[in-house]
């Protein structure tokens, strides 16, 4: 049976309070709203709620009978609706592995003293979620993506370990790790742009890839080689000195990270969050 969920609130109200009138000071209406919406309840169900007396109302036992129902139902909304609320304050990220773990994870710290109120959720997903509350930060190139989306262009260099020489290069064939991007779409990085740029010989590096970056970067703060990679990736080891770079110039490409639909993204929360990933990344 289909009933008005505005009679039933009015009921319970009414139930619990013992009054129409407080009942309608609660929920901001008349007692004659409440009264009228009552008595329809009691009409569509064809039964008395309420013994009704001169300024007192009490409870017949059908009545006693539904306002617990009522009462336990509409506690179990407001508990439910509490627990989507808190959920609703976290704002997810979905992005690559290699900008998760080397700058944005780091970071969540420094983020979480500045916003203590503000829940930050980081994932990696090649999958574009349009929900308002996950920002999907993508990488790839600009050829491709709506300028005002970019919220980061790439610049690449060669990076090694503190512990490395200078020119780790100037005795022989050196270890150089590249990326053998999983998204076949996307051109190579731009590593004969850097050699050529730099007048180094590729005779010079022994060319080994992973299909993230990431995996290159671990492996040259291991000392085990040196990483072709992004300056963005490696910025943290840099200042920390896990990393080092070379006296080489580093060459400007076409990838970048970006956001789809950027400007959709209007809620506090996550504009808050953009703000932090652009300054983190600039």
């Amino acid at each position: 049976m289909q009933v008005s969920l505005q009679a039933l609130k009015a009921f319970e109200a009414a139930a619990r309070l013992g009054s129409f009138k407080a009942a309608a000071n609660e929920l901001s209406l008349t007692p004659t709203a409440i009264s009228h919406h009552i008595n329809n309840l009691e009409s569509r169900l064809n039964v008395d709620l309420f013994y009704r007396q001169v300024r007192k109302i009490t409870l017949t036992p059908t009545g006693e009978y539904l306002s617990a129902a009522t009462s336990d139902g509409f506690n179990r909304i407001d508990q439910a609706l509490a627990t989507v609320q808190a959920t609703g304050t976290t704002v997810k990220i979905t992005t690559t592995s290699s900008l998760a773990a080397l700058r944005l994870i780091p970071a969540l710290q420094e983020l979480s003293a500045s916003q203590p109120n503000l829940e930050v959720d980081i994932s990696t997903s090649e999958a574009v979620d349009k929900q308002l509350h996950t920002l999907p930060i993508r990488f790839g190139e600009r050829l491709h993506i709506n300028a005002g989306d970019i919220i980061k262009t790439e610049r690449f260099n060669v990076f090694g370990s503190y512990k490395v020489a200078d020119i780790p290069w100037q005795n022989g064939p050196v270890t150089l790790y590249t990326t053998k991007w999983k998204n076949k779409a996307l051109s190579e990085p731009p590593l004969k742009q850097w050699l050529t740029q730099n007048n180094l010989d590729p005779a010079l590096f022994s060319i080994k890839t992973f299909d993230q970056e990431l995996f290159g970067i671990q492996e040259a703060t291991a000392g085990s080689g040196l990483v072709f990679c992004s300056t963005t990736l490696v910025q943290r080891l840099l200042n920390t000195e896990l990393l080092k770079s070379f006296d080489t110039h580093a060459v400007e490409s076409e990838f970048c990270y970006y956001i789809p639909n950027k400007q959709r993204f209007s809620t506090r929360d996550t504009r808050l969050v953009l703000e932090w990933v652009e300054g983190l990344l600039d």
